[in-house]
């Protein structure tokens, strides 16, 4: 059997009962390592949890996952996602290829950042589609996510911004020449993403557009959610620009029409309660 559990957002404690009572039955335990992090580390797991795990990064999950399940073809194995196990395609192409081998699996889910997000007091379904904003390089400045939010905000929608995690990543030179040499982990913050939201609504008016967002949009930072330690800010975008939250990992969310109730809610957060009330009030119903 293979199992797929969700360990939630915060630390070690997070995982479920059931989750916890399948990871101890299993001969084999991985941790897959690179589309979020928890707060504490490999070694707290272990512990808590009574078993080794197996650290588990992206060409391990991508290029020797059938190796991977036929472990499972024998014995028990357990696939550890932070989160919810189907927070990220991959995941849906471990089961894919289970079943296709024939090997059992089970799902045991868990909070995520999806619904998470609620903390800060914006109703789940008025949430459009969410976006994932990627760190810019020097020739390569993607705007497509930028698209998504205007769209969803024309359409009244909240937009949560998943920021960008660089885990095991090599730099041009070394992937170039074959070697194994690795960049130190990056996590995108609420700050770097402002920016770049910020750096694409001067672009589109230099071309003469009339962005949908604009600086003071009102924006939500959160960062380690579900952690003791989690931070909420609410204010402009220009505000979430500059606004310090620590720690990874953070998310940004652009609002579109808020019930007087969620506005309520984000003034708990508020990082300048009169410029918020300034602003906000713009875009009520």
């Amino acid at each position: 059997m293979l199992y797929l559990v969700g360990l939630g957002l915060g630390d070690a404690e997070d995982i479920t009962v059931k989750g916890l009572e399948a990871v101890r039955r299993c001969r084999r335990v991985y941790l897959e390592a690179y589309t979020s992090v928890l707060t504490v580390g490999k070694e707290a797991l272990e512990e808590f949890y009574g078993k080794e795990l197996i650290l588990a990064d992206r060409e391990m999950v991508e290029q020797e996952a059938d190796s991977l399940l036929k472990e499972a073809d024998v014995y028990d194995v357990a696939f550890l996602v932070v989160g919810d196990p189907f927070g990220a395609t991959t995941h849906s192409d471990l089961v894919l290829r289970a079943v296709k081998l024939g090997i059992p699996y089970k799902v045991i889910h868990n909070a995520s950042i999806m619904n998470a997000v609620g903390c800060c007091g914006l109703q789940l379904y008025n949430f459009g589609e969410t976006v994932s904003i990627v760190f810019w390089t020097d020739t390569w400045k993607p705007e497509s996510f930028f698209d998504k939010i205007e769209k969803n905000r024309q359409n009244g929608m909240h937009t949560l911004c998943l920021l960008d995690i660089k885990v095991k990543e090599q730099s041009l030179e070394n992937l170039m020449k074959g070697r194994k040499i690795y960049e130190p982990p990056r996590y995108m913050s609420v700050n770097q993403a402002a920016e770049q939201l910020l750096a694409i609504i001067q672009n589109r008016r230099l071309q003469g557009e009339k962005p949908e967002i604009t600086e003071n949009t009102i924006c939500v930072g959160l960062a380690r959610v579900g952690a003791l330690d989690e931070k909420i800010a609410s204010g402009t975008l220009q505000q979430m620009s500059t606004v310090e939250l620590g720690a990874p990992l953070h998310s940004l969310i652009v609002t579109g029409t808020m019930h007087p109730l969620e506005l309520e809610m984000l003034k708990l957060f508020s990082v300048d309660s009169s410029s918020f009330e300034n602003n906000a009030c713009q875009r009520t119903a």
